[in-house]
């Protein structure tokens, strides 16, 4: 067995998962596809079958040769191959919620839909080490809370039916293309993760390689090391905005939600932010223009003893009145 399969036996071994169906997201590229050749020769017996999912998001001109590719490597492999498509440019310019978010969104909701049609209990993605240490440092360029320090989560519910896992953070891109070499395995290279125009290549490409050399050799060990203690610190603040979520808010339809205002007087400022931001997860709603001035002027409105009304980035509508804060959009 090469080390790349142990390491991924270890990371989530296959007893956990042989008996239940998972659907793999695979874009083509060298992680996705290093993951699913991993897991496909993991995958010895049991009930469960490996599907792979991929979308198309009708942005690039390569796209169509990635679908061919991911088509033509799941006929060699054997397994189903669900593919989506998108206009991705056009959700963008109707949600204005930015490309890469319509991209993301789009893929996920995709990729959801075909776990649950498909009765798959996980749905796995490709992100590795190397996405993590980016992640983290583009946040920090960018201002972020503990949450956004902690980087990529391994684990999380998509609805109750389905998982999203990521059993490659612990692998470094490295590891994934000598196991692909190994394997004389073809993958895509997409052309546009050398556009340094991007900032996530420039950090990459350049801002990564200037620390490494400059300022700390082992800088990517830094960042994930702060990544773990971070997600360990946000761990027990999610612990009690659990417990005001259910204490205190309501969903009484897809766009309107209810804050019991009366039971959040003693809670921390910061606490009331985590949990406005997480009522927007819960609902779907878009986050891009929701910076820290709104959060904090939002935990502000929600706690003043006075009622009134503002509107919110998204045209979402806060209404306070009755010890009740109205949250609604159109």
């Amino acid at each position: 067995m090469h080390s790349f399969e142990e390491k991924l036996a270890k990371s989530w071994p296959a007893d956990r998962w042989r008996d239940v169906s998972t659907l793999v997201a695979v874009s083509g590229g060298a992680d996705s596809v290093g993951l699913l050749r991993g897991l496909t020769r993991l995958k010895t017996g049991g009930r469960g079958q490996l599907l792979v999912g991929h979308f198309h998001h009708g942005l690039r001109p390569q796209a169509d040769a990635e679908e061919r590719f991911v088509r033509q490597l799941c006929d060699q492999l054997r397994l189903p191959c669900h593919v989506g498509y998108g206009q991705v440019g056009q959700l963008a310019d109707q949600q204005g919620d930015g490309l890469e978010a319509a991209a993301r969104h789009s893929r996920y909701a995709f990729l959801q839909a075909v776990a649950e049609q498909q009765a798959a209990r996980y749905l796995v993605t490709a992100h590795t080490a190397d996405d993590q240490v980016e992640t983290i440092l583009h946040r920090i360029l960018r201002g972020t809370g503990l949450a956004g320090l902690a980087g990529i989560r391994r684990v999380r519910q998509l609805s109750p039916a389905v998982s999203l896992l990521r059993p490659l953070l612990d692998f470094r891109r490295s590891e994934v293309l000598a196991y692909l070499s190994q394997l004389q395995q073809d993958y895509c290279h997409d052309e546009s993760n050398l556009d340094t125009r991007l900032t996530r290549n420039r950090i990459r490409h350049q801002l990564l390689p200037l620390l490494a050399d400059q300022f700390h050799p082992a800088v990517d060990q830094a960042l994930l090391r702060l990544g773990t203690l971070a997600g360990e610190a946000q761990a027990v603040i999610d612990e009690l905005v659990d417990e005001h979520y259910e204490r205190s808010v309501r969903v009484q339809a897809p766009n309107r939600v209810v804050i019991q205002t009366a039971r959040l007087p003693s809670t921390r400022p910061y606490i009331i932010r985590e949990l406005c931001i997480r009522i927007w997860q819960q609902q779907e709603w878009p986050q891009q223009d929701m910076g820290r001035a709104q959060w904090e002027q939002l935990a502000h409105f929600l706690l003043q003893p006075d009622g009134g009304k503002t509107v919110l980035p998204g045209s979402i509508t806060a209404e306070k009145k009755d010890e009740q804060l109205v949250l609604t959009r159109p």
